[in-house]
């Protein structure tokens, strides 16, 4: 090295770190300076580089725009942008994020908590390529043989064809005569889906009686109707004062299945198409969760979904179930618990395919050690939960030879047992020995505990937030005067007083996927926490045998439906109240008080923002100079509420709208009511009108937690809703199943947090362990007993929690 670049190497390093070799060496930190994504201000932070870094602070603190709106925004950003422009055309844009320098990135893979997709056709092997390898593996070694690894795929449908086609040969035009077949292995009945849709005619119309005497139905369908009634009324094909019942075969044939014709009603040229026919493509091809209420509810009456009678639910054809290995169909193999799976494939001695077997051999030991032992390949993707999701995702990255990459998660622990976090625990850190660089954001003391480096975000929430208020070692974090500082060693003590049920919920039976024919007393009146290592049986045991019943509120952790104009005041139903005290006020339509009717300024059509669409770069999204970002026209500006306009209103945190709300000019105790649900669940700090699309999974939930709470039901179900939660806020959250039971409430929580089971009246657990080998009710009792017993995994990890 010349004495030159020795000078300019030391020049970069600062004064108390080792001098590197090479220049190269000195790119060892990850550089922020100025973030302002979101909440964040103006934050400036230096991250070590092939370390794991957690990220900590309240819901809502920053912690995801720092990590997942900046860092691997901007990585991401810059990765795509390497891409040619024709490429690019085909990727989603991504504009800079509000920062000031970034430095020092590298390839940052996300691993987020989203949900899978519920395409039907997506299950865990679909998902990590296990799939695939078992497709090859039995068109190699599957007795008979059947084809190619498409011949296995319930993907892929069998198709042939033949005709004639003209080649230019030596000058001349010849006709030649051409086949070609493809062998799939989709299930032609079910088309790979594993069940069919039944319509329950009973749920369309009254057979008793005419069309003209209102025969249907179904929402929506008025009598009056071009489209709907009055085409099959006036089409001709049926007598429209006859009777359903009284129908000839032709007719019925006609009304329920008619391929699509043109026909005349008052001159105007309509379609008719068969009843059936016409409400798959109406109703059955929409996604039911972003149905109105009461069209969910018909869809949910009148369409039953039944196994596949052909291929009982394994979306092959008898081809691809006929071809097998020692005895084992492919069919077969999907449906093993994947534990299982992995000793067969282990027992497989052919070495014409031992790469194969290899690589199958450790995908599926992956799942074992990532604690997803308990599934089966066959399982859809979509039925898997959050943290099911995020870890299946891990699979891939697990074997990857990939190194100097930054890895990001999302709160990993999420949906884990005390049990289970270790092995995560060790994932994450062999993650970060191969070289790699490990962000996680987290709540859980146990993960806290394994980080190189510490993050503390806050002091508050929303606009109290977006600050680092601690960074440094763990150590060093316990005795910060900070609130995670403060609340990281915090230990809850079990109660010396439980509540007396009032009655109980009986399940008898019960054998829902892996539950071993379970009998079960849930005490009703009290606070019931059912919990047990991931993959016992919990959620198959609540949402299979208790949520569907009358009476029953369930919050799941499903996302919310929303779009970018979507906010907490227009999915609580708060918008409503306001709406009409401001028209009421004003005399005026409520109409104008939405920003996504009348009352929208008409240069961004009420979205606040005009998004200009630059092709291949990055979309701009700039503030409407006509609103200045308000979103309502200047004329409904001017109506005032307690002397504020509409987007005053909304600009309002939660906290401050309650007293705004609650007396004087301003005083709507509808309003009052769900704004105080809002601040129950610990949301006291979101702005009404801030788009759902900015919030956190936590915040996600207890939105969905504040809707419900006004209902009339006897029994809530939650599923585990400290998810996002801060050590801090778990608190709140106890307080507000107190205040539910107290108020005459049952509630039964899927829950692994400590200090909600030392805090509930009466624990079930299951197991003892995952899949076949749980599905058992191995206590039910008091937290006291389940202590004091010490037998089960939850009682241990209990017992050294409450100390």
């Amino acid at each position: 090295m010349t004495p030159r670049a020795t000078k300019t190497a030391a020049k970069k390093v600062a004064p108390s770190r080792a001098r590197p070799a090479y220049d190269a060496d000195s790119h060892d930190l990850i550089r922020v300076h100025g973030a302002r994504e979101n909440n964040l201000k103006d934050v400036s932070i230096e991250l070590p580089k092939r370390r794991l870094t957690v990220f900590t602070g309240v819901s809502g603190s920053g912690k995801s725009s720092l990590v997942f709106g900046t860092i691997a925004a901007e990585s991401q950003r810059l990765i795509n942008e390497t891409y040619s422009t024709f490429v690019q055309g085909f990727m989603p844009s991504q504009a800079r994020p509000e920062v000031d320098v970034l430095e020092g990135l590298t390839t940052a893979i996300i691993v987020g908590q989203e949900r899978m997709g519920s395409n039907p056709r997506s299950t865990v092997g679909t998902a990590t390529d296990a799939n695939a390898m078992l497709r090859i593996l039995y068109s190699r070694l599957g007795k008979p043989y059947v084809g190619s690894p498409q011949a296995f795929s319930f993907n892929v449908a069998s198709i042939s064809g033949a005709g004639a086609v003209k080649i230019e040969k030596h000058g001349q035009t010849v006709k030649e005569r051409r086949s070609f077949s493809i062998t799939g292995g989709m299930c032609p009945r079910c088309e790979g889906r594993g069940s069919v849709s039944d319509i329950d005619l009973t749920q369309l119309y009254d057979e008793n009686k005419s069309l003209s005497e209102g025969a249907f139905t179904i929402p929506g369908w008025k009598s009056d109707s071009f489209w709907t009634v009055r085409v099959y009324a006036e089409s001709g094909f049926v007598d429209p004062d006859k009777p359903i019942k009284k129908f000839t075969k032709k007719e019925m044939q006609d009304f329920l299945y008619k391929d699509p014709v043109k026909v005349k009603v008052d001159g105007v040229n309509l379609t008719y198409e068969g009843l059936i026919p016409k409400i798959q493509k109406s109703f059955l091809s929409k996604d039911v969760e972003s149905m109105q209420p009461h069209i969910r509810a018909f869809v949910e009456r009148a369409v039953t979904f039944t196994t596949c009678p052909e291929c009982e639910g394994t979306r092959l054809t008898p081809e691809a179930r006929a071809s097998k290995i020692k005895g084992i169909s492919i069919a077969d193999a999907c449906a093993m618990q994947i534990s299982d799976l992995a000793e067969w494939v282990r027992k497989l001695d052919e070495p014409s395919v031992a790469p194969l077997l290899s690589a199958l051999g450790e995908t599926l030991d992956s799942f074992v050690d990532i604690g997803l032992g308990y599934l089966s390949l066959e399982r859809p993707a979509g039925t898997l939960s959050g943290g099911e999701a995020q870890r299946t995702k891990m699979i891939r990255h697990l074997g990857s030879p990939l190194t100097d990459v930054t890895y990001v998660f999302d709160e990993p622990t999420i949906g884990l047992h005390p049990h289970d976090i270790q092995r995560m625990n060790e994932l994450l850190l062999q993650l970060r020995d191969k070289g790699n660089t490990v962000l996680v954001v987290e709540h859980k003391p146990e993960t806290i505990a394994i980080g190189d480096h510490v993050v503390d975000l806050g002091p508050g929430a929303g606009t109290a937030g977006g600050q680092v208020v601690f960074e440094g070692t763990v150590e060093d974090l316990r005795t910060a005067d900070t609130l995670t500082g403060r609340h990281l060693d915090d230990r809850a003590s079990v109660k010396d007083e439980v509540r007396t049920p009032t009655d109980v919920l009986e399940i008898r039976g019960a054998n829902t996927n892996n539950l071993q024919d379970v009998d079960v007393d849930i005490p009703l009146g009290t606070l019931v926490v059912v919990t047990g290592v991931a993959g016992s049986g919990k959620s198959s045991l609540i949402h299979g045998s208790v949520a569907k019943r009358d009476g029953v509120i369930s919050v799941d952790q499903g996302a919310i439906k929303g779009s970018r104009r979507s906010n907490p005041a227009t999915y609580t139903g708060l918008l409503e109240p306001i709406r009409k005290a401001f028209a009421k006020e004003n005399g005026v339509k409520p109409a104008l008080f939405s920003a996504n009717s009348e009352g929208a300024c008409p240069n961004c059509n009420g979205a606040g923002v005009i998004y200009t669409d630059l092709g291949i770069m990055a979309s701009i999204t700039t503030t409407c100079e006509v609103c200045e970002g308000k979103r309502f026209s200047a004329d409904v500006l001017e109506y005032t509420f307690g002397g504020k306009d509409i987007s005053e209103v909304l600009a309002l945190p939660v906290a401050e709208a309650l007293d705004f709300f609650a007396d004087g000019d301003a005083k709507t105790p509808a309003a009052h009511k769900i704004l105080q649900n809002l601040s129950d669940v610990g949301l006291g700090y979101i702005s009404l009108g801030q788009p759902l699309t900015t919030l956190s999974g936590g915040e996600r939930q207890r939105l969905k937690l504040a809707t419900h709470m006004s209902e009339k039901g006897g029994i809530y179900v939650l599923d585990e809703p400290t998810t996002g939660l801060h050590l801090a806020d778990v608190e709140q959250l106890l307080a507000l199943l107190d205040k539910l039971v107290d108020s005459g409430k049952s509630v039964i929580v899927i829950e692994h947090h400590q200090a909600v089971m030392a805090h509930a009246d009466w624990i079930i657990d299951l197991g003892p362990g995952a899949g076949h080998d749980g599905g058992h009710v191995v206590f039910e009792g008091t937290p006291a007993a389940l202590v004091k017993a010490r037998k089960t995994l939850t009682g241990k990890h209990l017992a050294e929690y409450v100390g």
